[in-house]
């Protein structure tokens, strides 16, 4: 028998993803799915950089009504009674050296940091003995904390109450007031580091603790900025006499700050 050189027939090559995807996008249906899926996109990244503006918006709308609120004898009448509610403002706020004036409110729950910046209930309210502890957004609802890594030691910190105000200094390095271990301040923890809220070993000692998300937009860690009260005044139109800031808190101790990780508003 004569050999055959007729090569046999082979199965074609099977076609590429890409290709079959092509196809498909081609067809009626999938330019239609394309058409939605261009839509969901445009609106997701719409929405990524709309959602801090819009918080910023609401949190300058909050911020104006706090403040109308702050001198309307309410808050006066709340230090008396040591019973201040959530989302009460509480404190007015302000490190000149960074531009910061923010109203601060009571209470750390995503509620209360819309305003911007929360009192960690638990602790002392401003100027009493103890540790004052404050969180604050830092890229989000007004981000009153989006510069705090710029505090350097010796810079003031002021706090206003209906009746007086109050002036902190950042401290070299972080500890407490009166032990110093050479570490930066500001400096970043771990969330569940809730000892930089802790109350200090001396009774007498005045502290102001800020916290906020760190690094920018992420909440892997937290930011602590710790200063000391060096100074008192009255408030414009205030009669109270000036309290002593080296004897003790005179008022029952405080709870213990009601939270589980220190709060990492964005």
């Amino acid at each position: 028998m004569q050999a055959s050189f007729v090569t046999p027939p082979t199965a074609g090559r099977g076609r590429g993803r890409w290709a079959l995807l092509a196809d498909g996008l081609r067809r009626p249906g999938g330019r239609r799915a394309l058409s939605v899926l261009s839509v969901v996109l445009l609106l997701a990244g719409v929405g990524l950089f709309a959602f801090p503006f819009a918080t910023d918006l609401y949190q300058r709308h909050l911020q104006g009504s706090l403040r109308s609120q702050f001198d309307d004898g309410a808050t006066a009448n709340a230090y008396r009674t040591h019973t201040f509610r959530e989302g009460q403002g509480l404190t007015r706020l302000q490190i000149p050296t960074i531009g910061l004036d923010v109203l601060v409110v009571q209470g750390t729950t995503t509620s209360a940091l819309r305003a911007g910046a929360g009192h960690y209930v638990g602790t002392p309210l401003p100027g009493e003995a103890g540790n004052v502890a404050i969180a604050g957004h830092r890229t989000t609802f007004g981000h009153p904390f989006n510069r705090l890594d710029e505090v350097r030691p010796g810079q003031l910190i002021n706090l206003f109450t209906p009746d007086y105000e109050f002036t902190y200094q950042s401290v070299q390095s972080f500890t407490s007031a009166t032990t110093y271990d050479g570490t930066a301040n500001p400096h970043p923890v771990k969330p569940t580091d809730l000892s930089v809220i802790a109350p200090p070993t001396d009774p007498t000692v005045h502290e102001l603790t800020l916290t906020t998300c760190n690094p920018k937009g992420s909440a892997a860690q937290r930011l602590v900025l710790r200063a000391v009260l060096v100074k008192v005044a009255d408030a414009p139109g205030s009669t109270k006499p000036l309290p002593d800031i080296h004897a003790p808190a005179s008022a029952p101790p405080a709870p213990a700050p009601s939270v589980t990780t220190l709060p990492g508003p964005s």
